[in-house]
């Protein structure tokens, strides 16, 4: 029998490194979070590694960042990239422990400049983060950008808090339409959805 493949990754591109080197590692309200989110998300769909959506993850108490993410579909291959898989992953990774709300460190928060998908709402409530905070909710970032964010259930949020993760929301929301508006607005926007429902139109890489 042959062999099947037997790992897969990802990781961040180069552009990301020089952003973050323009921001303070530390932020300490949720407001200088989400502005990082924002101009992260902004610049990769620019670039052409993936969709318009980026994520943060900080010390909730101190406001350092630990690790960043953005979508990387397009990037790696991989539809599971989401932005919010990509920072959560890696900030486990840098952590060393897959449970984020361990005893040996403060509440720890990610900042999202939309709700999660239903995929990803998944990922924050394994994930042992205390605060999620996003720029907004509902159905404006589909509309905008074509994209298909899942089932989610309508206690959502209340789902989160019964588990110990407070929610935060609209926190600088306009910055997050303007993003989606122009992704939306491009002849070569991509949509990835799944089930054949997404056009692929050539984007460059």
């Amino acid at each position: 029998m042959q062999m099947t493949t037997t790992r897969f990754g990802a990781q961040l591109p180069d552009w990301v490194a020089l952003e973050l080197a323009a921001v303070d590692p530390v932020l300490p309200d949720a407001e200088e979070r989400m502005r990082v989110a924002h101009r992260l998300a902004g610049r990769n769909h620019r670039e052409g590694t993936g969709g318009p959506f980026a994520a943060v993850v900080t010390d909730a108490g101190t406001g350092e960042i630990i690790a960043v993410g953005v979508n990387l579909v397009l990037a790696s291959g991989l539809s599971g990239m989401h932005a919010e898989v990509v920072a959560l992953s890696l900030a486990q990774a840098h952590l060393g422990t897959w449970n984020l709300g361990g005893p040996e460190r403060g509440p720890i928060e990610l900042a999202v400049n939309w709700r999660p998908c239903a995929m990803c709402y998944g990922a924050v409530l394994w994930s042992g983060v205390a605060r999620l905070v996003i720029a907004g909710e509902g159905d404006e970032v589909e509309h905008l950008t074509g994209f298909d964010e899942g089932p989610m259930r309508p206690d959502w949020k209340e789902q989160l808090q019964a588990r110990g993760v407070e929610v935060h929301t609209d926190v600088l929301r306009a910055e997050a339409l303007a993003t989606f508006a122009e992704y939306g607005a491009r002849d070569d926007v991509i949509v990835y959805n799944g089930g054949g429902r997404g056009v692929t139109p050539a984007l460059s890489q």
